[in-house]
């Protein structure tokens, strides 16, 4: 295990909203297993199967089951629970999803955020990492990865809604938690953190590849559906951004005022690659799956994003440790666990932890 990132959480108290998804309950395990006292705020899981549920995190934490647009009861929870930090993850988090409904998205995603970071300054939380994603570039459709001080955009509702949060929250730390201000006028470090395409084992939703795929070719048997064979992604194995997340909240706890901002948390450049390359590495892990392509026109999405990890990996000392294949690989086993019946799934998803972060 990164022991010294371990120590960094080791007692401290964790809010994480969105608890209860994909990334939230890989995030928890981790917490967890750093000796992290957790509290999870969010609603109740929308798939079946669901790693929340397959790790029995409600066994394992305090939380409320709860919507984040309603901030009195937010703000309850944390006046209550004290965080050291908070990492808000909780989101209307799929672009197709958010062409049909805008203002359920809108008001998850922007409403939110704002949420989280009243919360922050009216209980003076010492740190915050708001999450929001690759999508919050103004996307030119260019062989170009995009960094930190790129202009902010998006096509989609879903994408807009996140570049809203990201300007929410740099308009909170220049007006709230600005850092040349710390210890002075406040006691609070805030960063936003833009992710990569994330995959790994234990994920169930609609209108993404791998959990399309894995459904495709390991659940149902059926043939798979893909819109956009050669659009262009940041893919990582969700441990990566999840690392990256631990490693900006440290050095906020710390209160290193020159962390706070905006990250990006991308994969190496090679492994930015297509949608047919990557299902032609989960198929060789699985050894079965085809696919049909079927383009949907009416809902817009981008051709080719891509993410500069450079101020990450320069300034963090933050960096992927998987490349593509092994991002794949690690996604392909667990899932073939699953499905075979394993059942300790938990007890695997442990191990996936100790293999990234050491034992």
């Amino acid at each position: 295990m990164d022991k010294k990132l371990k120590d960094n959480y080791f007692g401290k108290k964790v809010l994480v909203t969105g608890h209860t998804g994909f990334k939230g309950a890989w995030f928890c395990q981790i917490l967890l297993e750093f000796g992290a006292e957790v509290f999870g705020y969010s609603l109740a899981p929308n798939t079946e199967p669901n790693l929340y549920s397959i790790l029995k995190l409600k066994k394992h934490l305090k939380e409320d089951i709860a919507d984040i647009r309603g901030i009195r009861i937010f703000n309850q929870a944390v006046e209550k629970f004290k965080p050291d930090i908070i990492f808000h993850l909780a989101a209307q988090p799929i672009v197709r999803r958010s062409y049909d409904q805008p203002h359920y998205t809108y008001e998850t995603n922007v409403v939110g955020t704002i949420n989280v970071l009243e919360a922050i300054r009216l209980n003076q939380i010492p740190a915050g990492v708001i999450i929001t994603t690759d999508k919050v570039y103004k996307n030119l459709e260019k062989d170009y990865a995009y960094r930190e001080d790129d202009q902010l955009g998006g096509y989609d509702p879903y994408s807009t809604s996140k570049a809203c949060a990201d300007l929410i929250t740099g308009s909170y730390i220049q007006s709230y938690f600005n850092p040349p201000e710390y210890k002075k006028s406040h006691h609070t470090l805030i960063a936003s953190a833009r992710g990569g395409n994330v995959i790994g084992g234990g994920d169930w939703a609609s209108d993404r590849l791998i959990p399309d795929a894995i459904r495709s070719f390991l659940a149902d048997g059926g043939e798979l559906i893909i819109r956009n064979p050669k659009a262009i992604r940041p893919w990582q194995h969700v441990l990566e951004p999840l690392s990256g997340y631990l490693k900006l909240g440290a050095e906020l706890l710390a209160g290193r005022q020159k962390f706070s901002g905006a990250w990006n948390f991308g994969p190496a450049e090679s492994d930015m690659q297509n949608v047919e390359t990557v299902l032609a590495l989960l198929i060789a892990k699985i050894n079965k799956g085809k696919y049909t392509v079927q383009p949907d026109k009416l809902k817009h999405e981008a051709g080719n994003l891509k993410l500069d990890n450079s101020k990450a990996r320069k300034l963090l000392g933050w960096q992927p440790k998987f490349d593509l294949g092994r991002a794949v690989e690690a996604t392909a086993l667990w899932y073939r666990d699953f499905y075979h019946g394993k059942k300790n799934m938990a007890q695997i998803t442990s191990a996936q932890i100790k293999d990234y972060f050491g034992k």
